[in-house]
């Protein structure tokens, strides 16, 4: 359901004013803790970020994929760690349930993700399938009324805190692709399932990602999302959600590039060198111009794709393109920021050193740069082939 015009702005001046009270200034508290405050994860419970995208009729927010990308542009403007911690619940987390859960699932895990009661966590990389997920190894045995689940999952986000994961595993044995792999709700607390050590990264501190091991997890047929009738469709599921996850990813790489691009600007043209501030000098008016040009595109690519979206367009390419185009737009300017601030950029001190290493991790997950290539390639000769 799409908001009126003036919730929708009271909406994004309310998240806006708690980004920038509340959120900006903890960001280096969290990034040297390694942890968001409990407090402060209450406060984004009570403003309703953990069920942005989730249904009005399960104590979600209902945005429309137009307004989930407007939340995104305002919510990339602090450290990418709290819009981690919202994004599984809002994304592959929920959305999977949304599209083709079942009644009694819908019913017991929306309303308790949409709250942040139970943060979602979405188990399908392994140490040995990323990009080429079908090639996954955990196996779901069916014993009797049950599956018995076997295998360790890597990188899973949120891990650590989930109450609930969405587990890939493969029920047919003697498929070598992704047919015969189904997707499970798992609750935390499963005997058999159990998480590993929170891992170290480069960046994105405090948002915490860990193996997922599986070792003789027993779980009812009624697990499986959609109910015993959608064995062996997990992949299919997996593919509907990619589009809305693609571009919310893609406006969170704007509002990243935009917060550096504003803080670029303020330093720019505070900071004097030969007798005048640097934002004179033209060769940084360049790297500034470029890196307001891209963040703009990147922001239009995003809002056309929305819409299509909502109007029921199939955008697989196009969320593609935004993902790809988007996340090494970020790079660049993330690059371009430490650049114009010189030394200042290297340091702790102004953060730029820490969202350089934060933003990294945009061109990785929710599918590669070089698989969302692949994804528009491959679309394109199947469209000219048609």
């Amino acid at each position: 359901m799409s908001l009126d015009a003036e919730t929708l702005k009271q909406f994004l001046e309310t998240l806006d004013r708690f980004v920038r009270e509340r959120l900006v200034p903890h960001e280096a508290q969290v990034a040297e803790d390694d942890r968001i405050p409990t407090g402060l994860i209450a406060e984004i419970r009570e403003m309703g970020l953990f069920g942005m995208s989730i249904p009005e009729e399960f104590g979600g927010l209902g945005l429309t994929m137009s307004e989930e990308v407007a939340a995104a542009f305002v919510l990339g403007q602090t450290s990418p760690v709290f819009r981690s911690l919202v994004g599984t619940n809002n994304g592959i987390g929920s959305q999977g349930i949304i599209i083709d859960g079942t009644p009694e699932q819908k019913a017991a895990y929306l309303p308790k993700l949409a709250s942040g009661e139970m943060i979602a966590s979405f188990a399908l990389t392994e140490p040995e399938a990323g990009s080429d997920a079908g090639s996954l190894r955990t196996s779901a045995r069916r014993d009797g009324d049950d599956f018995v689940l076997n295998g360790t999952k890597r990188f899973i986000t949120n891990a650590p805190h989930a109450g609930l994961f969405t587990v890939f595993a493969r029920t047919d044995p003697t498929s070598k692709t992704s047919a015969g792999v189904t997707a499970f709700l798992v609750e935390a607390g499963t005997p058999g399932l159990s998480i590993g050590a929170i891992d170290k990264k480069m960046g994105q501190k405090g948002s915490h990602t860990a193996d997922v091991i599986l070792e003789d997890c027993r779980v009812p047929a009624s697990a499986i999302i959609g109910g015993p009738a959608r064995e062996g469709q997990g992949f299919k599921t997996a593919m509907k959600v990619l589009d809305r996850g693609r571009l919310h990813i893609s406006a969170v790489c704007v509002g990243a590039a935009e917060r550096l691009i504003r803080d670029s600007l303020a330093y720019a043209m505070e900071r004097k060198q030969f007798g005048e501030p640097i934002a004179e000098k033209q060769l940084v008016q360049a790297m500034l111009a470029d890196s307001r040009a891209e963040a703009f595109a990147a922001r239009c690519m995003i809002e056309e794709t929305a819409r299509r979206k909502d109007a029921g367009a199939n955008v697989s390419t196009e969320a593609a393109c935004c993902k790809m185009f988007a996340s090494e737009m970020v790079g660049r300017v993330a690059d371009r920021a430490v650049q114009i601030h010189g030394g200042a950029g290297y340091v702790e001190e102004y953060g730029i050193e820490r969202f350089y290493r934060d933003v990294r991790l945009f061109r990785i997950y929710e599918g590669t740069t070089q698989i969302q290539q692949l994804v528009i390639a491959r679309n394109m000769i199947r469209e000219a082939s048609a």
